[in-house]
């Protein structure tokens, strides 16, 4: 498969294919930065040592996921590194009075934008949003987001159930015009 002939080049340290994987997955991983930071420069800072990192670690690739997953992840914990470098943390919650909640229950009444959303994501605590976006916009599992943003799953699961309540709090107030 071309794919894993291009890796298999940038780990022989093949300028060109490095190059080639560049371009393949650069605005798409800028997309991801973006999500995170909502700053173009630093979006682009944070893609840059991304790819960088990924480069210098590409002997660590080992097929077990898509090249695309392997670098997404190196883009989401490199966007969420950067905002804790400044400053940006996310609080900790006392894991000792969480409680443990499942539910897949997300659902957006019709009339609400996807823009209204995103801004409804955005002002979400940092705790919450960071764990919300991670789950429902970048699709990661709680296992994942446990290991990314360093908590236990019980504390992702009960920040996404906390985050997701919020949300349709602020959703719901866009809808009746009661928001902001």
């Amino acid at each position: 498969m071309f794919q894993i002939d291009l890796v298999e080049r940038c780990k022989a340290n093949d300028r060109k294919a490095q190059v080639k994987l560049y371009r393949q997955y650069c605005n798409g991983m800028y997309g991801v930065a973006m999500r995170f930071l909502k700053n173009p420069d630093d979006a682009e800072d944070v893609l840059q040592e991304s790819f960088i990192k990924a480069f210098q670690r590409i002997d660590q690739y080992k097929g077990e996921v898509t090249f695309g997953a392997w670098l997404k992840r190196i883009v989401v914990n490199g966007s969420i590194d950067f905002l804790k470098s400044k400053h940006q943390r996310t609080i900790e919650l006392n894991e000792n009075y969480l409680q443990v909640a499942e539910t897949d229950d997300w659902k957006v009444d019709g009339g609400i934008s996807m823009e209204e959303v995103k801004k409804a994501i955005e002002e979400l605590p940092a705790k919450y949003q960071y764990v919300v976006q991670l789950y429902l916009v970048e699709g990661y599992d709680h296992g994942e987001i446990a290991e990314i943003l360093e908590i236990s799953e019980s504390a992702s699961r009960t920040r996404l159930l906390r985050g997701k309540a919020q949300l349709k709090e602020t959703l719901k107030d866009i809808a009746y015009g009661t928001g902001s």
